[in-house]
């Protein structure tokens, strides 16, 4: 978990420049998106194959993925070799998280697994700081390919440690499929979800008709499929867990869009370097634990849609300081740190929609709760990025600046910020 959070964080920083490199601005988006698209494959993939299998196999399968499509990536000659590089490393992420959860599950006993899952998520700290401005170094002085390529070396020899002590094991057999779960139909929903999600970022790269035709072909699939795998009543913000679910995508669609295009924005039209990119996600992770340990502690006794809205404010702050970051007279530290200031409003606003999330679900059914806010998360940052590509794109077209073109990107995520606010009340535990 520890090399994966280091590859996960390591990499975003740099792949502006590699988009940049490439000839490949207009496909960001896409390359952006393949790897939410297909972590949402990926966990259904593989939490299916841990049920049935046990969790050993898509782990070890999901850690020999993840080296390879490391050196499909910085191997890339196109964007499109890129884009297929993220995209199978989506997959491998989420075969990785769930299946280290099966695992949890399956190899420790009851007294043992809250610690084993605590480590999981303290692997993640180091990497949080060290991961991208070590990235930005390494790409500013040397290329993003060798960001790539180191990551893929660290990571070998671990992978392989990993899958031979898998091997070597006993495991316990895996439960039967129970009658009431269904498999098949669920993973050809998420497949559907993530084609359609690909189909849809590539769409908006262009508007001529074969784009948009990628675009409608997209969009069918997503409002055919996509609603299975969320409560009934999300899309009308129904009151209860389906308003906070609502809520989840639309925070996280803000937030990763922003996380996209601000790097974007400073390497193509600032020519910021890699490391203050780096220094930019370190700044926004400390500050997103930082907000999280005050919500906990200093704001535990206020009401969690209260919360909700503050972040979804402070969120909106983040937009309107993109937008002012546009603008040429702006310092390049400015438009960085709108990421900062966006991860304080998520640290608020993400812990308490999962706290109103299970609040509003009964026990046996919090694991389906769970499950649908990851899965409107990564819903909600297809679908916001993807609208705002579209609109970047558009005025790129029609002869805009690049900085207008990014201020109009950005503009427009102050719509699910101030939506978020007016449907928080919808969220409170009655």
């Amino acid at each position: 978990m520890f090399l994966t959070g280091l590859a996960a964080l390591a990499v975003v920083p740099t792949l502006p420049t590699a988009a940049r490199d490439l000839d490949g601005v207009a496909l960001f988006p896409l390359v952006a998106g393949c790897f939410v698209a297909a972590s949402l494959l990926g966990g259904v993939l593989g939490g299916h194959w841990a049920d049935r299998s046990g969790a050993h196999r898509p782990l070890a399968a999901g850690m020999v993925l993840a080296v390879a499509t490391l050196l499909v990536s910085a191997a890339s000659t196109s964007i499109w070799q890129l884009a297929a590089g993220r995209f199978l490393d989506g997959l491998a992420g989420g075969m990785v998280a769930v299946s280290i959860n099966a695992a949890i599950g399956q190899a420790y006993p009851d007294r043992l697994r809250a610690r084993a899952l605590a480590l999981m998520s303290a692997c993640w700290i180091v990497p949080s700081l060290v991961g991208p401005p070590l990235a930005g170094l390494v790409a500013g002085w040397w290329s993003w390919r060798a960001v790539f390529f180191g990551l893929a070396v660290l990571t070998l020899v671990p992978a392989l440690v990993v899958v031979a002590l898998l091997r070597g094991r006993s495991w316990p057999p895996a439960p039967a499929p129970s009658a009431d779960r269904p498999r098949s139909p669920a993973l050809m929903v998420a497949t559907a979800v993530s084609a359609g999600a690909a189909l849809g970022q590539y769409g908006v790269s262009g508007w001529d008709m074969r784009h948009l035709l990628f675009v409608a072909g997209g969009l069918v699939l997503l409002v055919v499929f996509a609603p299975r795998l969320l409560p009934p009543g999300t899309w009308r913000a129904g009151r209860g867990l389906p308003a906070t679910v609502l809520l989840r995508g639309l925070g996280s669609g803000v937030f990763f869009t922003l996380e996209a295009f601000v790097p974007l924005l400073l390497v193509t039209d600032r020519g910021a370097p890699p490391v203050l990119i780096g220094l930019a996600f370190t700044g926004a992770a400390v500050a997103w634990a930082a907000a999280s340990w005050a919500q906990s502690r200093l704001l535990e006794d206020r009401p969690r849609h209260h919360l909700v809205v503050a972040g979804a404010l402070v969120l909106a702050t983040a937009v309107v300081i993109a937008v002012a970051g546009t603008l040429s007279a702006m310092p390049a530290f400015v438009a960085a740190s709108a990421m900062v200031v966006a991860a304080i409003g998520m640290g608020m606003l993400a812990p308490s929609l999962t706290v109103l999330s299970l609040s509003h679900s009964p026990a046996d059914r919090q694991g389906y709760a769970s499950g649908a806010m990851q899965t409107a998360q990564n819903l909600g940052q297809i679908t916001v990025l993807g609208l705002s590509s579209a609109l970047l794109n558009a005025c790129l077209g029609a002869g805009s600046t690049d900085s207008a073109g990014y201020a109009a990107a950005f503009g427009l995520l102050l719509a699910p910020c101030l939506l978020s606010t007016l449907l928080a009340a919808r969220t409170r535990i009655t």
